[in-house]
């Protein structure tokens, strides 16, 4: 019965990384996704664990399609982080990255609204120390602003869950929706927003660009692995069809490109293309047909790959030259050629060039859009697709790699980062080609498609190849929009600015009232005890303030028993 538990080898070999060290905690680590994929792959669809809580069926372990197919994925993540992180002696990064994948492949097994939970917040408390890992003021602070926001969602889900087992008499997490009447439908809500909170919706998105650009280079692939996959596995799980749900992954998907457009630290530049890409993933699970679902996961799939390679080659970057905002970088391709090479593959997938991996996944959100009638939100994800293009598949290698020359001179990352930068473009490759016999093989849903249709293949060529015209185009007309050296906020403003503006001082003045009072207080005391006690003859005055002799005690004693007798028979 152990070995259906598919988070156990991830938290061995994070328990194993807190007390090993050198090549036997790498050989470990390394070890610990492997024996996990292959005891995933000997697992049947079906319910492995059950047990009662409170009166309610709990089912720890659940194993379907669904979960298989990101179970497999959150391996093959942990896998080439780890390769990426061989280098590092810090236990407190390998410790923490091992259990956050843990708990990440927990959740995605979980059957039951409390083991969700569970998880849920271990995802939070294990993630944190990756941005703490960093060990600088910023990262603190924003590690701080994470960890808040990653418990309130952790507290509406339970929230959520509660009146959701209440009103229903059980605990199993299946297809929840939004069309409830009266406090079911408060539970409902709860959910939801607990699940787009770590979606990374509008208005709640702001912990992703604050903390991951924060984290450690290492870290950072970490983090763009897990999270959002999870938050999106939960909502196909729980809402796919809900139509308010297209109209929030297309505003997802829309609204970072003005800020990445912008934005000087490529790190904070992906993060908002994360946000971009997770919003066709939202789209895909709001139309909600077998065609869209199986893209939102595929293209989750693919995103941990391609995503993961472009933190990779900046996390390089950073690694390697200190630095991380576009306007100090450049001419990089002289030093580090083979990590450039890497970064233009990852800019190729995320972009949807045909033969690399995004392609085949976005494709299908954007066909199952147009089957369904939603011509309107196909057209914003081609203007996301253009504008993804722009940021993330021109902007970041050219600014890291090819623009102005910065003068910077170093060397190629560590073998090890290199070796896992190389797996992931050699995914993005294969995937691409053969998209039949590898992600479309692990699709939950039974559909029948090709994404190397003539129309698709010319469409996105054609959209591509004119967004780069458009690139050159303003580039050289010194049109487009330069990087900002400042910390841009957007959503966060109102906590990280407005909010302190005006509730400081509130706070100040109440902590002077309180001071005040508690002055005046101690004052009274004071002369309280002053005039109780005879300073010439050293004695308090009073009767009450003397020492009594032994009968008067029992005096007291015995009237006090004699009142509660008379006071507890009236």
């Amino acid at each position: 019965m152990i070995s259906s538990l598919p988070f156990l080898p991830l938290l061995i070999g994070s328990i194993a990384a807190l007390f090993l060290r050198g090549h036997l905690r790498s050989a470990v680590m390394l070890l610990a996704p492997i024996w996990g994929a292959v005891q995933l792959a000997g697992l049947e669809p079906g319910i492995y664990w059950t047990m009662e809580f409170m009166g309610y069926q709990l089912e720890p372990v659940r194993v379907d399609k669904l979960s298989i197919m990101f179970g497999y994925l959150f391996h093959l993540a942990a896998f080439i982080g780890v390769v990426y992180a061989l280098h590092l002696k810090d236990t407190v990064q390998h410790v923490a990255a091992l259990s956050y994948a843990a708990s990440a492949v927990g959740a995605v097994f979980a059957g039951d609204f409390l083991t969700l939970f569970v998880f849920w917040e271990l995802l939070a408390l294990t993630s944190v120390f990756l941005v703490w890992a960093r060990r600088t003021e910023r990262a603190y602070g924003a590690g701080m602003r994470y960890i808040i926001i990653k418990v309130l969602s952790g507290v509406l889900l339970l929230s959520g869950a509660i009146i959701f087992i209440n009103q229903t008499g059980s605990a199993r997490f299946s297809d929840i929706g939004l069309e409830h009447e009266g406090v079911l439908n408060l539970g409902a809500w709860l959910i939801f927003l607990a699940f787009g909170i770590k979606c990374a919706f509008p208005f709640a998105h702001t912990w992703l660009t604050d903390a991951y650009p924060e984290a450690t280079p290492t870290g950072t692939i970490f983090l763009a692995s897990f999270t959002t996959k999870v938050a999106v596995y939960a909502l196909a799980r729980g809402f796919a069809g809900t139509e308010l749900l297209v109209w929030i992954g297309v505003t997802m998907a829309c609204f970072p490109i003005f800020y990445a457009v912008i934005e000087n630290d490529l790190r904070r530049v992906l993060a908002y293309s994360m946000i971009n890409q997770v919003g066709f993933m939202v789209v895909g699970v709001g139309i909600g047909t077998s065609l869209a679902l199986n893209g939102a996961v595929a293209h989750a799939f693919n995103d941990v790959i391609f995503k993961g390679l472009l933190m990779m080659t900046m996390g390089a970057v950073l690694h390697m030259t200190g630095r991380i905002n576009g306007s100090e970088l450049g001419g990089l391709y002289k030093s580090m050629p083979k990590t450039a090479i890497l970064c233009i593959v990852g800019a190729a997938s995320i972009s949807a060039f045909p033969l690399f991996s995004g392609f085949v996944s976005k494709s299908m959100i954007m066909s199952a859009a147009i089957a369904e009638g939603y011509d309107y939100v196909w057209l914003a994800l081609l203007f996301a697709a253009a504008g993804v293009f722009h940021h993330a598949g021109i902007k970041i290698p050219y600014f890291a790699f090819f623009a102005h020359d910065s003068g910077i001179r170093t060397t190629e990352p560590p073998k090890n980062m290199l070796a896992a930068m190389f797996i992931a473009a050699s995914l993005c490759l294969i995937i691409g080609t053969f998209p039949q016999h590898t992600v479309y093989a692990l699709l939950p849903w039974e559909v029948d498609y090709d994404p190397y249709d003539i129309t698709h293949v010319l469409t996105q060529l054609q959209l591509l190849f004119f967004s780069a015209l458009a690139f050159v185009w303003l580039n050289l007309k010194k049109m487009y929009p330069p990087e900002l050296p400042s910390t841009n906020l957007d959503a966060d403003w109102l906590y990280r600015k407005l909010a302190p503006g005006f509730m400081l001082p509130i706070y100040y003045s109440a902590i002077s009232v309180v001071g005040k009072i508690e002055q005046l207080a101690k004052n009274g005391i004071r002369q309280l005890i002053n005039r109780s006690y005879d300073e010439d003859k050293a004695q308090p005055k009073g009767y009450f303030a003397q020492l009594w002799p032994t009968e008067k005690m029992v005096f007291w004693v015995a009237l006090l028993l004699v009142g509660i007798l008379l006071t507890y028979y009236i």
